[in-house]
């Protein structure tokens, strides 16, 4: 096996005979390559707005998605009227991150989940950011309403602590790794 000399000799022969064949490698023209669009993005962190009122589910969250693959910076916010308040980077948030992904629950105070997706989607400047519904309710209703309201996905939180994490690193992996977002 001679690499770095242009002939690679492996064995093939997955369900025959092994059979030995030489790859001939041609070297690259470029000393580097160029970074494509997402080597580039995946340089910093995904941002990830997550619209949750409850303290525990806020925990379990961040110690998953500090848990996962790709690089993140998650910002919470605790009721509907801080998300969008967020979002349009305005008040306390005139310094806030356009968030590329957004975790959103339905059951907020003072404004409902169903009611920030409606404000998200209908808004030129924030229509495009991916908004995922992350919530307990399995109710059909609520999943059609979501997804009426151009919901990106919903997903039901899973009441058993490993489950839960393994769908938040799931949704980030999934969102930050394998899907494009619009800011790519």
């Amino acid at each position: 096996m001679e690499v770095g000399g242009r002939v690679l000799e492996v064995e093939s022969g997955w369900n025959r005979p092994p059979k030995k064949v030489q790859l001939f490698i041609s070297p690259s023209p470029f000393k580097e390559h160029p970074m494509t669009p997402r080597e580039s993005a995946l340089q910093r962190p995904v941002d990830i707005l997550l619209v949750e009122d409850n303290p525990g589910d806020v925990r379990l969250t961040m110690e998953a998605l500090k848990d996962c693959k790709v690089r993140n910076h998650t910002s919470v916010v605790g009721d509907g009227v801080d998300a969008l308040a967020f979002l349009r980077r305005t008040g306390q948030y005139a310094n806030a991150a356009r968030p590329d992904l957004i975790l959103l629950d339905l059951n907020l105070p003072k404004m409902n989940g169903h009611d920030v997706l409606s404000h998200v989607k209908k808004d030129p400047d924030l229509k495009q950011i991916p908004v995922v519904i992350f919530t307990g309710s399995k109710a059909p209703a609520d999943v059609f309403k979501s997804y009426e309201l151009y919901a990106n996905c919903y997903v039901t939180k899973p009441v058993d602590v490993d489950r839960f994490n393994e769908t938040v690193q799931t949704i980030q992996e999934f969102w930050c790794s394998v899907a494009r977002l619009p800011n790519e």
